[in-house]
């Protein structure tokens, strides 16, 4: 089959494809990150192009308008490559390189350079390094190598089992005499077993480094850590590569199950290797001074990054092939540390709530809490745990991606010049973005606050709808109603956005669906809201959203502001707390193991709960109340 060059501006990359490939595959193979939601499907559009020289042949689509067929645009996920070409892509198009996407990325890190979370563990990381001066052999004792060394950590670290690897026990005896006995050893906690991970001569503890690893679907966030002392030293974050595939993982895994899943793995390892080798470049540390990675992530992104099939996960019983992997060497899956690194995949609770939530339990402690709490995430697939020291029980909405800016028509992600806060000041509706940049869309807080100020200033009714003649900023076009933001008529440098009637149901159905799940979990277990201590709210962009604004349009019940707490990156945070106490990394996996998945497939009064749910805040307005 014949193959043909693709170069892409204004990146000005290039990649040589076989004939009949998608052109959008073709940019991916570049790595140039798209603005695209549908994962290929021809709905969204956001995957245009134009090709300036070249043929392409691919199907119409109601996408594109008769000027952008005339320009020479494309639907990148609708066309195939039949020649050499030449193709330019839009800005509106492509998302960010990934430098630029780290800086924008970055405000979901939530980094604090110098922090760790000491809670009351002992430190003692699940990689470290033990400097150790044995005592030569002699006559009198004819030890073995191995069991020198072995016998030592036993003494010191009161480890009663443990293993290690025939390229250790084969360098030993040179490495104890090269040194004069006068060795470090690295060693990895594997469950309930130690690994003799490396030997080396001399001391070498003061170079032992962790990279945390929260592989989000919209964003992945590192921070690499000092495993001696817990300090974070520093942190980035780019945009998930797999977003060419589409911005929800459902769509992923239909298209793992087309082409298998080692591209998608590819995608998100060479993430994963690139913040890494931005760390240690930041840092001047060594990639052989790397000895673990650690990563918490939904459990179909926990399956990409082992290259495991995900595909029964989106079919009932959604029965996925590991909740918690084994510790693998990180060079298995492609991870550039030392070769003899680990990689951690902290454990998940089932098939749609992942080791992100397992994390979250263990950085917010609820589940030590006397009283009952409730962590919720706010994302594509809305995440629910409720509970408290003596019970955990999760469950998850599949809220849509609404409220992460997607199925929204002027959504964008959390970037610069995103619209972030919708407010209303001197009886005007007002909206700050992200960096204080020109307006290029609406992000996810800005989503939420933007229908709480609307249904406030009567604009729009609580089922949704505009009210005709109630504000001169709303237009009607295709016979939907529309509202206004920004109005590219009067200044031609801005581009219009505006908040469309069937944005406002594609919002009220992703909140929905997360308070109806809340609301089950609290009938089965014959609770009611008022009872709830406090609820954390995480999730990438929970330090972002409008206390007044989620209760107002009825994203989460409303109890007073002193009960609820912006937990952030919990995922992160959890994740350093597993990787920095080895009491955590066992009661992660307890925890693991005492939270109860309730399938909300199996409720037969969910959907009743959903249509209750679909007004603004709530059908009963009694009952939001007061219950």
């Amino acid at each position: 089959m014949a193959e043909y060059n693709v170069i892409f501006y204004p990146q000005a990359l290039s990649v040589r494809v076989q004939e009949g490939t998608i052109l959008l595959d073709a940019c991916a193979k570049c790595n140039i990150t798209i603005n695209n939601l549908c994962g290929g499907d021809g709905i969204c559009g956001r995957c245009k192009m134009i090709v300036k020289s070249g043929k392409v042949k691919g199907e119409g689509t109601s996408q594109l308008n008769r000027e952008e067929i005339k320009a020479g645009y494309v639907l990148a996920c609708q066309v195939t490559v039949q020649s050499d070409l030449v193709v330019d892509i839009p800005w509106g198009t492509w998302a960010k390189e990934k430098l630029i996407a780290n800086e924008d990325a970055q405000r979901f890190s939530y980094l604090s350079k110098g922090s760790s979370y000491a809670k009351n563990y002992e430190i003692k990381p699940i990689v470290l390094k033990l400097y150790m001066e044995l005592e030569k052999p002699t006559l009198a004792n004819v030890t073995s190598d191995l069991q020198l060394v072995c016998d030592k950590v036993r003494e010191v670290l009161k480890i009663p089992s443990m293993q290690t690897g025939l390229k250790i026990i084969k360098n030993i005896s040179k490495i104890l005499r090269k040194y004069d006995y006068k060795v470090t050893v690295t060693l990895g906690l594997r469950r309930q077993i130690a690994e003799i991970m490396n030997l080396e001569g001399g001391d070498t503890v003061d170079k032992n480094y962790m990279i945390i690893v929260d592989m989000g679907t919209s964003t992945v966030v590192a921070h690499l850590v000092n495993a001696n002392n817990t300090e974070t030293m520093d942190g980035k974050a780019c945009f998930n590569s797999q977003g060419v595939y589409g911005r929800e993982v459902t769509g992923r895994i239909i298209r793992a199950e087309k082409v298998g899943t080692d591209e998608l793995q590819r995608l998100l390892v060479e993430d994963i290797n690139k913040l890494i080798e931005g760390l240690c470049s930041n840092n001047n540390i060594n990639l052989q001074d790397i000895t673990a990675v650690v990563c918490a992530g939904n459990t179909v992104m926990t399956h990409f990054l082992l290259g495991l099939s995900a595909e029964h996960i989106r079919r009932t019983p959604y029965t996925p092939v590991s909740l918690i992997p084994p510790p693998l060497r990180a060079v298995e899956v492609g991870i550039g540390i030392n070769p003899r690194g680990l990689l951690y995949a902290l454990p998940c609770i089932s098939g749609w709530v992942g080791s992100d939530l397992t994390a979250g339990i263990l950085a917010t402690e609820m589940h030590k809490h006397d009283k009952l709490c409730l962590l919720v995430d706010i994302g594509t697939n809305g995440e629910i745990i409720l509970g408290n020291k003596d019970w955990l029980i999760a469950s998850s909405a599949s809220a849509g991606p609404a409220l992460e800016g997607a199925s929204v028509e002027c959504g964008v992600r959390a970037e610069s010049g995103a619209i972030e806060k919708v407010y209303v000041e001197d009886g005007e509706i007002k909206f700050k973005t992200i960096h204080d940049k020109p307006a290029i869309g609406i992000c996810g807080s800005g989503i939420i606050d933007i229908v709480s100020v609307l249904l406030d200033q009567k604009i729009i009714n609580r089922s949704g709808k505009f009210i005709q003649g109630s504000h001169e900023g709303i237009f009607t076009r295709n016979g939907i109603s529309h509202f206004i933001l920004v109005d590219s008529k009067n200044d031609r440098t801005k581009k219009s956005i505006y908040f469309s009637e069937k944005d406002l149901e594609n919002v009220i159905v992703a909140k929905a669906a997360i308070f109806a799940a809340i609301r089950i979990l609290l009938k089965r277990l014959e609770l009611s809201y008022s009872e709830i201590n406090k609820i954390y709210l995480g999730g990438a962009f929970g330090n972002y959203i409008d206390i007044d604004s989620a209760i107002n349009i009825g994203l989460i019940p409303p109890l007073p502001k002193e009960k609820i707490e912006f937990v952030g990156n919990t995922a992160i945070k959890g994740a350093k707390l597993t990787a920095s106490y080895q009491e955590a990394f066992h009661e992660i996996a307890d925890i693991h193991t005492n939270t109860t998945y309730y399938d909300l497939m199996g409720a037969d009064d969910y959907v009743e709960e959903f249509r209750k749910a679909m007004f603004l805040p709530h059908t009963d307005i009694n009952f939001w109340r007061e219950e």
